[in-house]
């Protein structure tokens, strides 16, 4: 279990959601997305933390939008927090001043195809903020343990792992449920990516398709497995998304999912975790 912003995260705990559009397109919109988002949670009495990101280093094109550059991001998100009063959290890369951006947001997030470079993984670390973790999509879920051992390593255990699908051929990612047990023994709240794991990653040749009619299937199978958090990336209107469109859920329709999400997760949690016990 950790804290963040006061909020308790862990296997046992109540249901979070980590939530926002994928890349920040504008302050007006981060606003509308964070309130809403953040008036659904309050109702299901779900800890929320608010996520965009100001850059996305790892585009299918170099023409591709990659977002409003860390100046306008860090004031957006400086924006959402004073405004909405929730946590944020964003992404960092290898060139990110990463002190800096960790003076403005609550939780720092590692993407996927980074976790095993350990100088990065390492100074993200070592800024002591809650970290969300992505497991890369050719890591095994028992390989998460040696990257939390990282993060432990230099004095952080405010750590967090993601489950965000697992690369099955070309342009295709699959999910183990198995695995969202497995990562348990990290000894971390596992979160798990209902949106990055429909993603069809470079499926359109220049940009990246998704399966976005699939997100509440797997949603519902993952908190039924028992997860501390579902992250999803949810915009106005998907379809017009500077960043992976077909992978988001419409923010009209996810107060709906997350009634759903929360029930699954009540009746989920009032036992132990059965496997345990064979």
């Amino acid at each position: 279990m950790i804290e963040i912003a006061g909020h308790r995260i862990g296997n046992r705990e109540p249901l979070a959601l980590i939530a926002g559009p994928c890349v920040i397109e504008s302050e007006a919109m981060a606003i509308e997305v964070a309130t809403e988002l953040a008036t659904v949670a309050r109702r299901l009495s779900m800890p929320y933390v608010f996520k965009a990101s100001f850059d996305k280093a790892n585009r299918t094109s170099h023409a591709s939008k990659r977002g409003v550059g860390m100046a306008e991001g860090m004031r957006v998100l400086s924006e959402v927090k004073a405004r909405v009063g929730v946590p944020v959290l964003t992404d960092v890369h290898e060139s990110t001043p990463i002190e800096e951006v960790a003076e403005v947001v609550d939780v720092l997030q590692t993407p996927a195809f980074l976790v095993r470079q350990t100088d990065f993984i390492q100074r993200v670390a070592r800024t002591g903020k809650p970290m969300n973790v992505k497991k890369g999509q050719f890591l095994a879920p028992w390989d998460m343990t040696p990257v939390v051992d990282k993060c432990r390593a230099v004095g952080n255990d405010r750590v967090m792992v993601c489950e965000r699908g697992t690369s099955f051929g070309y342009n295709t990612l699959v999910v183990d449920m198995r695995g969202l047990a497995w990562m348990r023994a990290t000894g971390c709240p596992v979160i798990f990516d209902a949106t990055h794991s429909v993603q069809q990653p470079g499926g359109q040749g220049t940009s990246s398709g998704g399966q976005r009619e699939m997100i509440p299937v797997l949603a519902r199978a993952a908190v039924a497995a028992g997860v501390a958090g579902v992250f999803m990336e949810i915009h106005p209107d998907p379809d017009r998304a500077w960043s992976d469109g077909p992978n988001q859920w419409p923010l009209a329709r996810t107060a709906e999912l997350l009634d759903t999400l929360v029930e699954i997760d009540r009746t989920v949690k009032r036992s132990p975790w059965p496997e345990e016990k064979v």
